[in-house]
């Protein structure tokens, strides 16, 4: 076994990869950005090295820094965690140049799954069932878009370089077929330095189900079952599960041994991902990761074995740990990607500082109820540079019913603070009936579309009662029948007047739906008015160091609830009901109030602008679109919100923006 390995990653990954080497006794070495100088995954390490700037391009993506790095400092291996250079055949091929083994597959390997459309035609050769489709060579815009028009619509254009999403694109007719192509050729271009893509018929309603295997250079193969990657958006996985629901063991066999196949076709060795799309009893190859996937924890969870040992025990030399007749399924196991983003605003990244970070009681590895592989800790910040995932929230049960509970109660007790996430949309789709009935597919979200982002509604009195209860918390005011005696009545801090009479009035609103209620006290007894009806109230709240404990009484009723967060800012939690609102301060003033910039357009995070669709002059219609931003690895286009003319541009194509940034003006049409 080596005693010195270099991780060639950041993030989560890095710290997962460092914490099996730290139980095995092996010296990590990490490599970080100078983005990245405070992170936790530089702390994890027995030591790191600085190999560059914020860009990728300057840190990650520098195969000579990192070389350099693992030189220096000793090291026998590279793991290349997952993203940034894990599959790539250039890096692969520099470190075996350097007298440093690669934790991972031969570079010929990353070199024929790395190409989805050779992968194909490799596939096709050993009899793996491919989904129709244009594979081949020819890149010509006008023989590409008659292909697409002879297989029928719609068709899927993919980058063949690809992967995560990117580069790729679904067109309905013939007459969106050029311009899709073009933005697709364009952003692989840039995430992948290729543009060439592949063309295949579009699946109506498919799974995505992705196969695990495992190969040594003593001739073994292995899978480790599978797991169903299909509620997606943007075409990137949010919940994964294993094994898949309705799977059924003749149908595993026969995804497992294709997986296989796929495997021995390239000589393959190490971990990989056969990833297969199917639709009724049909199943056929889609690509190849060559490298450990973001999801493998709940394979972990279900087979007891850690896949990152494995990867190791392969790159040194060893046979695999367990045959295929040694492996077995143990219950089930979800993973949900808690990312900052905004679910409401197109899921479009979220970046700045993570006030408060609050996750359940967890362990870090097999076979635990509740799992979490974070690169995050309170205070840090998510950044325009790199991917913007937070952690990962894995969790196990006897079977799926139980997993399920245990995920929905999981992501019931975090938290976070400080930028838009993901945490309520995954709550609402770890509770959505067509998902707990195994109901799924690649289109899931768009199908439960109404369920999954349910219309503004205002807040009801009991979700008021509990906000209140923990404003009043804040207050320092208690409805105790019986106070603390003082001779001086200014001591208490309770509403207390003259007249033992009080009537105030409260607001909370929940995004733009503002609520209202009054309290009342008269003669010791509290009461809530709430659209003409008047309820007498009561409420006992108990401070953790992380939440509060709130118990409110109306009438005959009463409800415990969870509430995160301080004023004004409250997440309230009871049953499967989730509800964030804030207290509206009628003498606070709103720093972030301006005034109408009469139609100009900013920048929604930084990024760089990839090209400009209008000119100084142009008349715009409402939905035109004006430039295309890339930001945080993604797409952005920029629409135009209303009709008018453009009057001026403040960017080039190729500018870099910051957030906020003002990206043009438009005159608004008068009517």
């Amino acid at each position: 076994m080596f005693d010195t390995i270099l991780i060639a990653n950041r993030g989560e990954i890095a710290c997962r990869i460092a914490a099996t080497c730290r139980r095995l006794g092996i010296r990590t070495v990490m490599v970080y950005s100078t983005a990245d100088a405070e992170a936790l995954h530089v702390k994890s390490g027995d030591e790191a090295i600085c190999i560059g700037e914020a860009e990728p391009q300057k840190s990650y993506l520098n195969i000579a820094a990192i070389i350099d790095a693992a030189k220096r400092t000793g090291a026998q291996a590279i793991h290349p965690g997952y993203g940034f250079l894990a599959e790539n055949t250039e890096f692969a091929q520099a470190c075996a140049d350097n007298g440093l083994v690669f934790i991972g597959p031969k570079p010929d390997a990353i070199t024929a799954m790395g190409n989805k459309s050779a992968a194909k035609q490799l596939m096709e050769q050993a009899n793996v069932p491919l989904v129709p489709g244009y594979h081949g060579d020819n890149q010509d815009a006008a023989f590409l878009h008659q292909q697409a028009d002879a297989m029928g619509y719609p068709v899927l254009i993919k980058a063949s370089a690809g992967g995560g999403g990117k580069g790729m694109r679904i067109v309905t007719s013939s007459d969106q077929f050029l311009e899709a192509l073009s933005s697709c050729k364009r952003e692989a271009k840039s995430s992948f330095s290729d543009d060439h893509v592949l063309i295949e018929r579009y699946l109506q309603k498919p799974r995505h189900i992705e196969i695990q295997i495992f190969a040594d250079t003593h001739g073994n193969t292995v899978h480790l079952f599978e797991r169903d990657c299909s509620v997606q958006r943007r075409h990137q996985k949010v919940i994964e599960e294993a094994p898949a629901p309705g799977m059924t063991p003749e149908r595993r066999a026969a995804m497992g041994a294709a997986a296989v196949a796929a495997a021995q076709a390239v000589n393959y060795v190490g971990a990989g991902t056969v990833e297969f799309i199917c639709e009724g009893d049909d199943f056929y190859f889609m690509e190849m990761n060559t490298r450990l996937q973001v999801e493998h924890p709940i394979t972990e969870q279900i087979t007891g074995f850690d896949l990152v040992e494995w990867q190791l025990r392969v790159a040194a030399g060893q046979t695999l740990p367990a045959s295929q007749d040694k492996l077995h399924i143990h219950g089930h196991a979800f993973e949900a990607r808690i990312y900052a983003e905004n679910p409401d605003n197109q899921f479009l990244p979220s970046i700045g500082q993570i006030h408060t970070l609050v996750f359940p009681e967890h362990q870090s590895f097999c076979l635990s109820p509740v799992r979490v592989d974070s690169g995050i800790l309170q205070g840090d910040s998510i950044s325009p540079f790199y991917d913007p995932m937070i952690a990962k929230l894995i969790v196990h049960g006897s079977d799926r019913e139980d997993a399920l509970r245990k995920l929905q109660h999981a992501l019931e007790q975090s938290y976070i603070a400080g930028l838009h996430t993901n945490l309520r949309f995954l709550h609402r789709l770890a509770c959505d009936d067509a998902f707990m009935a195994g109901d799924v597919d690649t289109g899931f979200i768009e199908r439960r579309y109404d369920s999954l982002f349910p219309q503004p509604r205002p807040a009801g009195l009991l979700d008021l009662a509990v906000a209140l209860a923990a404003q009043l918390h804040q207050y320092g005011v208690s409805c105790s029948q019986n106070p603390t005696v003082s001779a001086d009545p200014w001591d208490q801090n309770d509403f207390w007047r003259a007249n033992d009479l009080l009537y105030r009035h409260f607001v909370f609103a929940d995004g733009d739906q503002t609520s209202s209620l009054q309290l009342r006290r008269e003669h010791n007894q509290w009461y809530l008015q709430h659209n003409d009806t008047t309820t007498p109230f009561a409420w006992q709240v108990e401070a953790t160091e992380q939440s509060l404990r709130v118990t409110i009484t109306l009438g005959d009723q009463r409800l415990h609830a969870t509430v995160y967060g301080q004023t004004p800012e409250y997440d309230i939690r009871y049953g499967k009901i989730q509800r964030h609102l804030t207290y509206v301060d009628p003498l606070a003033v709103d720093p972030l109030a301006e005034e109408d910039n009469g139609g100009g357009l900013t920048a929604p995070m930084p990024g760089k602008v990839l090209s400009l669709a209008v000119q100084a002059g142009d008349t715009v219609e409402a939905g035109q679109l004006l430039l295309v931003l890339e930001a945080m690895k993604m797409e952005h286009a920029i629409t135009a919100p209303h009709a008018g003319t453009v009057s001026e541009l403040f960017f080039n194509a190729g500018d870099q923006v910051t957030e906020g940034a003002a990206l043009l003006a438009i005159e608004i049409t008068d009517n």
